[in-house]
């Protein structure tokens, strides 16, 4: 195939998810209610962070960084899935690709980083409690989570520079609902050994190293927890990291399950299930979670209702008395 034909690609075609047509507006309709319990979901656990002082603490610093991490994380793949599944319109821009592809690996890289910096905080608060205050300070968490944007803006950078310089074959349909960046190597004409060579590199950087921190930190904490002598101790300690470990084995479980078992057949069916789950799944459960598992959480939510109850009460009086 000569160079121009191969330079000359401007769109793809997203094949979507593997369901019949007949099912198309039962899982839009699916997927719609749970993209939007993920965008309103998270928007409650940073306004109550936003909101409530008693909040105003490293952990939830870290949790409010996380739950606009999910936002636009789902809002990078969803919106375009759900379009295409209303309009029956598959294609996608060249540019518009490489654009999903970068957020997508951006915003990925950032929920392990920022997830990792809750392990490490989870951390200093049990193994060292008395020295939490100084090792937790303001200018440590910022930068925890400056450190984190940096580290994933240059890994997709990375990823997304390299898949720019390729050519890509007279096959343009990609076997996904978004822009993934394997399937998109699988189109090229060009030789693309450097960036299974870049892919390597930085998913060590940004999965298994943050996951291998985690485990540490994990470690560190179960020693700590088995010297506490009394039962209420290990309790309290286990219940500040219960729902931060929930979300480690949901979102590590299904990126090992996806990139690092062997595969199997009907892998490609598989892929596009795992890619549902930490992409659409994940995310919105993120805030129930949170909320369901923290008794802070639920307080604020309690006074936030309170409020506003109070307040349209007395909107309500207002209205009777000018009448």
């Amino acid at each position: 195939m000569s160079p121009e034909n191969q330079s000359s690609m401007s769109e793809f075609l997203l094949l979507g998810l593997p369901i019949w047509p007949e099912q198309q507006a039962m899982f839009f309709a699916l997927f719609l209610g749970m993209y939007l319990t993920t965008v309103l979901g998270n928007l409650l656990i940073i306004l109550l962070i936003r909101l409530d002082s008693h909040l105003h603490t490293p952990m939830y610093f870290f949790l409010s960084h996380l739950a606009l991490t999910d936002i636009s994380f789902s809002s990078v793949t969803v919106p375009k899935m759900l379009m295409n599944m209303q309009t029956q319109h598959l294609a996608i821009f060249y540019k518009g690709c490489i654009s999903q592809t970068y957020f997508f690996i951006f915003f990925a890289d950032l929920d392990s980083f920022l997830i990792t910096s809750m392990a490490y905080d989870r951390y200093v608060a049990i193994c060292h409690p008395l020295h939490y205050a100084t090792i937790m300070s303001q200018s440590q968490c910022v930068m925890l989570v400056a450190g984190s944007w940096v580290i994933a803006c240059a890994c997709a950078l990375l990823h997304t520079l390299l898949l720019a310089r390729l050519s890509f074959c007279a096959d343009h349909i990609i076997p996904h609902f978004f822009c993934d960046l394997g399937a998109l190597l699988k189109l090229s004409c060009s030789d693309t050994s450097l960036n299974q060579l870049a892919i390597f590199t930085a998913g060590l950087t940004a999965i298994m190293l943050p996951f291998l921190c985690i485990l540490v930190s994990y470690g560190h904490i179960g020693v700590t927890i088995l010297q506490i002598p009394s039962t209420k101790g290990i309790c309290k300690a286990l219940s500040t990291c219960g729902s931060h470990l929930s979300v480690v084995t949901i979102y590590y479980g299904t990126i090992i399950g996806l990139y690092f078992l062997p595969p199997s057949s009907n892998t490609n069916d598989k892929n596009i299930i795992a890619s549902v789950i930490y992409t659409v799944v994940t995310p919105m459960l993120n805030p129930f979670i949170y909320s369901l598992r923290n008794k802070d959480i639920k307080g604020a939510l309690r006074k936030l209702l309170s409020r506003s109850g109070a307040v349209a009460h007395a909107c309500n009086l207002s209205t009777l008395r000018g009448r």
